[in-house]
């Protein structure tokens, strides 16, 4: 007999010796981890980020609008107002714990207009580097050194109303470090 022949005997003698019992525990082990590894993937496709929709705000003299309830159908959006010299600010609004934030929605170091909301997190859309949704303070990456300031606002009748001189101050904080 061969030394390979000899060993597949001894490792089937073995398994037959194994009660049955112990081996349908290991299957239901082996399927409880499958399951858990599940878990893991649904959890973290919950942090997939949320890329923004681009909407239109209303202009009416000196003050921008956008309607709350695209930002509750969209989860965050983007808009553009233009500003004095017809310079364009992009800005941002999105709901973290119920609370609407409105914010400058640029990254000055990489030139990124574009970010998208994983939780409570916004996310750069082209460096990566990530802020705290609540606060627009920088978390981590390469742009970190740039919160995103936020934009005072108002509702009323179902839109968010935002004076253009505030907007502009919030782009202004917002292109330097904090």
């Amino acid at each position: 007999m061969t030394l390979v022949h000899k060993g597949f005997t001894r490792m089937k003698k073995m398994v037959q010796r194994i009660p049955k019992f112990s081996v349908i525990i290991l299957v239901l082990l082996g399927v409880m981890l499958a399951l858990a590894a599940c878990g893991d993937q649904a959890t973290q496709d919950t942090r997939r980020p949320i890329k923004a929709t681009w909407i239109q705000p209303e202009i009416s003299g000196d003050i921008a609008s956008i309607p709350v309830s695209e930002v509750d159908m969209n989860k965050i959006v983007h808009f553009k107002v233009t500003v004095a010299m017809g310079k364009d600010i992009a800005l941002m609004a999105y709901n973290i714990d119920g609370i609407l934030n409105v914010r400058s929605n640029v990254c000055p170091p990489c030139r990124s207009i574009g970010f998208s909301l994983a939780n409570d997190v916004l996310v750069c859309d082209t460096c990566q580097t990530t802020f705290k949704a609540e606060s627009g303070e920088g978390i981590s990456g390469a742009c970190v050194a740039y919160p995103k300031a936020a934009v005072a606002y108002e509702i009323q009748n179902g839109k968010v109303l935002m004076d253009v001189d505030d907007i502009t101050l919030a782009y202004e904080t917002t292109l330097k470090p904090g």
